[in-house]
């Protein structure tokens, strides 16, 4: 008997969630516009250029042990 008002209450808070944000982001209720770096594809498309041509440096990768939450560098076989 209560599962029904949950599941009734859950579909109808991510209704009135949806509602919500359509009419801030789409319809735009308090003002604003959409930037032109968002609208813009071609801008958007040559940013994605430079980005991907910026060379990639870091340092060796990394391995997250969740139980103790210690990082431990990956050694390959070779460097053993």
């Amino acid at each position: 008997m209560a599962t029904k008002y949950i599941i009734s209450a859950v579909l109808g808070s991510f209704a009135v969630a949806y509602a919500c944000d359509i009419l801030t982001s789409d319809k735009k209720i308090f003002g604003g516009t959409t930037p032109k770096t968002v609208a813009n594809k071609e801008w958007w498309e040559e940013t994605d250029k430079k980005f991907q041509a910026w060379p990639r440096t870091a340092g060796p990768p990394v391995v997250m042990n969740p139980i103790s939450r210690q990082n431990f560098i990956v050694k390959s076989q070779s460097e053993s």
